[in-house]
């Protein structure tokens, strides 16, 4: 399964969340460690799920970027 994560740079760290799973974060001091770590998060997420016999939602997000003119 591949889910969709947002990544967001702060001042000091990098954060990342998962649309289609409410609560799974992660946070980390460089980009690439966030990515490691929110890919860790979304399968101890859905291992919970599981484990609560809760079912396992499936990726529907979509990502994409639009450029807009500033004036």
């Amino acid at each position: 399964m591949k889910y969709a994560i947002v990544v967001e740079r702060g001042d000091t760290s990098y954060g990342a969340y998962v649309p289609d799973l409410p609560g799974c974060v992660a946070a980390a001091e460089t980009r690439h460690e966030v990515v490691k770590l929110i890919k860790e998060a979304i399968e101890l997420h859905l291992e919970g799920l599981r484990a609560d016999g809760d079912p396992i939602p499936a990726p529907h997000s979509e990502m994409e970027y639009v450029e807009v003119s500033v004036a």
